[in-house]
């Protein structure tokens, strides 16, 4: 309970930290421990009037569409709904959307997401958040988008602080997801790029510019596991894809970096499902790694299973399994894997803005040194970082953990106060 006298401030803060941890059982599901089945994807409501490049009327975007288009462009949007819980109000408005953005090989895609904005009659330039979420699974009905209006997108609890503060969020659901193809999952660089595209798609979406969403917006990049994986890659990559977006810091954490040493700390253990899932995603996005030939009977079913279903049924079903037991020869081991997972390694170019980089200390399923060796990655390269552990802390109590003092950093990024880095 709040006291009395408490201050606005204070029980503002106290209260965003209560609508964190109530999302730490969900948050279980969505960063790769186990929980929830595949639900259907919900039909698209109406489209609003129509943006540039708009096709409501089919329901994927042509190759010819994305082939003309810019990057970030509008294929298709129409409205759609954000509950963090089953019928939830949130006082905001939200459009599902299709827009152009670009795979790891350099050519134009199609991928999927949501633009939420509060709905608080804000016409100014408003903060606009591209957030990257953890793993939801390979099957289309796991995307985000599909899990908002129903209220079952888990992470959706921690978007909901950010439009709390009057912030707008862009959503990518990745390539793959939601869209024709396999979903690209673990590859950095395609992920990426759908986060800085997402920013830019909320950015020329009619509705969201009405409520204030312009090219003038100030831009946080914010994601976890998997999730930073993508933030760290949308960082990376501003200064070369995007410079354009007004980008003031990036807060990620749980970060993947290095995923060869991520595959070996999960072969046999709780993690070890998010491998072979890892192995369809480059497979998707690298074809010519052909996975099928190194999969013997049981790893075939999985791979079909996994493709079908989301993270949390297929978490459990991967647990403890080692590389060896569904493959007649382990693909990481060869020189063209090595290749390709090597090619979605953090660390190599430095962010353009500061980073705020958490990483849970017990974490199980992504290696605490992996975090501690971006951290130092980027500061030898002079990037400016905000490094803070979270002691004791494991996966997805990192998720919770770190969400308000994360987005409380990217509130000081868009006041314009200094970032204060420790990489000294």
């Amino acid at each position: 309970m709040v006291h009395p006298r408490a201050t606005r401030s204070t029980r503002a803060t106290r209260a965003l930290r209560g609508t964190a941890l109530t999302a730490a059982t969900a948050l279980a599901l969505s960063l790769g421990l186990p929980s929830a089945t595949a639900t259907a994807r919900p039909a698209p409501s109406a489209p609003e009037a129509p943006a540039a490049l708009s096709a409501p009327s089919a329901p994927h975007a042509s190759s010819a569409q994305a082939d003309s288009a810019r990057p970030g462009d509008i294929v298709a949007s129409s409205p759609t709904s954000f509950h963090p819980l089953p019928g939830q109000p949130t006082r905001t408005r939200a459009w599902h959307m299709e827009y152009r953005s670009t795979t790891a090989k350099g050519t134009p895609n199609v991928v999927s997401g949501t633009v939420i904005v509060p709905d608080d009659g804000r016409t100014g330039p408003r903060p606009l958040v591209t957030y990257a979420v953890g793993t939801v699974g390979l099957a289309d009905s796991c995307a985000p988008s599909a899990g908002f209006p129903k209220g079952t997108t888990v992470e959706a609890n921690l978007i909901q602080q950010l439009t709390a503060r009057g912030w707008a969020v862009a959503v990518t659901d990745y390539e793959g997801l939601g869209t024709p193809g396999d979903h690209t999952y673990t590859v950095g660089r395609a992920e990426g790029q759908a986060v800085l595209d997402a920013a830019r798609a909320a950015q020329r979406l009619p509705g969201a510019v009405r409520a204030g969403v312009t090219e003038d917006s100030p831009v946080g990049i914010m994601g976890y596991s998997q999730g930073g994986q993508a933030s760290s890659w949308a960082a990376e990559l501003h200064s070369t894809y995007a410079p354009e977006l007004k980008v003031k810091g990036t807060a990620t954490g749980g970060v993947p970096a290095d995923l060869l040493k991520v595959a070996d700390f999960n072969n046999g253990n709780v993690g070890a499902g998010l491998i072979l899932m890892a192995a369809v995603g480059q497979d998707a996005a690298f074809p010519e790694l052909d996975l099928a030939k190194y999969l013997n009977d049981k790893g075939r079913h999985y791979v079909d299973f996994m493709k079908k279903n989301c993270v949390a049924i297929d978490a459990i079903a991967g647990a403890f399994k080692k590389i060896s037991d569904v493959t007649v020869k382990n693909p990481l081991y060869e020189a063209d894997w090595q290749q390709r997972l090597r090619e979605s390694d953090l660390g190599a170019r430095k962010p353009d803005a500061p980073v705020f980089l958490y990483h849970g200390t017990l974490d199980e399923l992504i290696p605490y040194g992996v975090g501690k060796q971006l951290r130092a990655d980027w500061c030898a390269k002079g990037a400016e970082v905000r490094w803070a552990p979270i002691p004791l802390g494991e996966h997805v109590v990192g998720a919770v953990a770190g969400a308000v003092p994360a987005s409380d950093w990217l509130a000081g990024r868009f006041a314009g106060k200094p970032a204060h880095g420790n990489c000294g």
